[in-house]
């Protein structure tokens, strides 16, 4: 599913019973129902899905840089997102550059795309 489409009601249902569950999700289970259930309620989804794609990549993905920098660049996407008035929108966003970055550097990222990350974090402050 891509993020223009729009998920059907039998993935929102899926994704909120599963959310509302007694036990506890796996994290890649909770990536997966946020990233749905932002496309329908994104001021409530979008902060959380910024902070499981980073747990995401933390925990499941540090062995493979590529796909924690995938995970990483969605987050800040995600972060971006966010209604611009939100309190703590900034606060989010920054944090999920500082990974992106850190993984950027890890990677030895291009100046250019880390002099970006700089750019939009030093607007930010």
């Amino acid at each position: 599913m891509t993020l223009t489409a729009h998920p059907s009601h039998d993935a929102v249902l899926r994704a909120r019973v599963a959310l509302l569950g007694s036990q506890a999700l796996p994290v890649r289970q909770e990536v997966a129902a946020y990233r749905v259930l932002a496309q329908v309620s994104p001021l409530a989804y979008l902060p959380l899905l910024t902070d499981a794609l980073l747990e995401y990549s933390r925990h499941e993905f540090a062995a493979l840089p590529e796909t924690a920098l995938a995970l990483h660049a969605e987050a800040v996407a995600a972060a971006r997102r966010m209604y611009a008035m939100e309190p703590g929108r900034a606060d989010l966003l920054v944090g999920a550059l500082v990974r992106y970055k850190k993984q950027l550097t890890l990677m030895g990222g291009r100046e250019a795309e880390l002099g970006a990350v700089d750019r939009e974090m030093a607007e930010l402050a």
